[in-house]
């Protein structure tokens, strides 16, 4: 058989027919298995999906429970500073032998005593002047619908307003609003309750507990930073109660400037309000002046107009006197800090923490102040008109010359000295 050279086209070899080897690691394939192959997911991608999504739910979870206790928290900070307020007491007493336990409750009890009869007193003159105002308001009302016939030229009558106050949409609307919140009132009071015997509970504790809770705590830590807690401690407690009972001692005189007053011109309960004007104006910051002189000059206008006067013009010139010559000299060695950053700090407070934050801001700030007063470093302050002011820098800058004076003076004494010599 001739051989024609005819070679059938599926035996043809083509450059396409060559063998290849095998992609290497890393190298990308063309056909399709091998592109499916480099594409999968990597190992550690579930894992961190899964990581991210746990932290994720971790974070939700710590966020929802520091929602749920942020009342809790709120009620431990507050026992805490109570507790370094009256732990000075305590360690007074403990150290004339009084069991720690017996003398925090004694302390406690003295406080309940105080603030019992605070409010009882309080409470006297309030439904007191609220019953006067009951018993007067008919000639009250009958002098205020006679002015407004004589002014206005009306024909009105007692009893004709009396009858459309009774039957008026606002006060049946206000009434049947008030029957149907007085279960979230009555809540709201029980809860109110329950945070006051959570704090004394607590504080309770804190105090009387005040060594063995250092205790524990600083067997944790190592022992220098061992020192720095119980540093920090000190200071707190020192702050805190120096703050406390300087307000005390101030309320106290306060008190008593006001009773006198109230007690000369005559008002009523002026013992109750001397106490309420005393605590008020120092346990309230930055408000606290002005709720506390509000109630005494609104129980003087009921007396007389013009004594009404007389209590607003006291109190404002007390204050002024307790601002510039009371208070700086009492808490001088409790809690000095410029009252600028006194202010700043009762803003920050109430802003976080609202009337929480602002009790306790300025013991606080105090406290933070001394402990990094202890470890900053200071140094003298150089003889400069624009750090001491004109006065004050042409002085010092008076004083360097003449130092520089009396050195070149010196310095030519030796040199004349030293020429005859030679």
């Amino acid at each position: 058989m001739r051989d024609t050279g005819w070679v059938p086209a599926t035996d043809e070899i083509t450059s396409s027919d060559d063998p290849r080897p095998d992609p290497r690691p890393g190298e990308r394939s063309d056909s399709g298995a091998g592109a499916w192959a480099d594409a999968r997911m990597p190992r550690w991608l579930p894992r961190a999906m899964v990581l991210a999504l746990a932290l994720v739910a971790c974070f939700q979870l710590a966020t929802w429970g520091f929602h749920q206790l942020i009342t809790l928290l709120l009620n431990i900070l507050i026992a805490f500073f109570l507790a370094l307020a009256v732990e000075p007491a305590v360690d007074w007493m403990a150290a004339r032998g009084v069991r720690r336990g017996v003398a925090t409750a004694a302390v406690f009890f003295g406080i309940l005593v105080g603030a019992a009869g605070f409010f009882a007193l309080l409470g006297s003159m309030l439904a007191g002047q609220i019953a006067k105002m009951v018993e007067e308001f008919p000639q009250y009302l009958d002098s205020v619908i006679s002015w407004l016939n004589s002014t206005f030229h009306t024909h009105l009558s007692r009893l004709e307003v009396q009858n459309n106050l009774l039957r008026s949409d606002w006060l049946q609307k206000y009434v049947q609003d008030s029957a149907n919140n007085v279960l979230a009132v009555s809540a709201q009071v029980l809860g109110s309750l329950f945070n006051l015997l959570s704090v004394a509970l607590f504080s309770f504790y804190f105090a009387a507990d005040g060594p063995r809770l250092r205790r524990a705590l600083c067997s944790v830590l190592p022992p220098r930073r061992q020192t720095e807690v119980l540093r920090a401690w000190e200071i707190a407690v020192a702050k805190t109660g120096g703050y406390l009972y300087s307000r005390g001692l101030m309320a106290l005189i306060s008190g008593i400037a006001h009773y006198v007053l109230l007690e000369i011109l005559g008002v009523p309960y002026a013992p109750a309000l001397g106490m309420w004007v005393g605590l008020v104006s120092q346990f309230i910051p930055t408000i606290g002046t002005y709720l506390a002189g509000a109630l005494p000059i609104l129980i003087a206008f009921t007396v007389a107009p013009w004594y009404a006067v007389w209590v607003f013009g006291f109190v404002v010139i007390y204050q002024q006197f307790e601002n510039y010559l009371l208070q700086p000299r009492i808490t001088a060695k409790t809690v000095d800090i410029h009252p600028a950053v006194a202010f700043g700090s009762v803003v920050a407070g109430t802003a976080l923490m609202g009337a929480v934050g602002a009790l306790i801001a300025i013991p606080a700030t105090a406290t933070l102040q001394a402990f990094l007063g202890a470890y900053v470093k200071r140094y003298e302050v150089t003889d400069d008109p624009r750090v001491h002011g004109p006065s004050r820098g042409a002085r010092a800058l008076a004083r360097v010359r003449r130092t520089l004076h009396a050195e070149r003076d010196r310095s030519r004494a030796g040199e004349g000295a030293e020429r005859p010599e030679s």
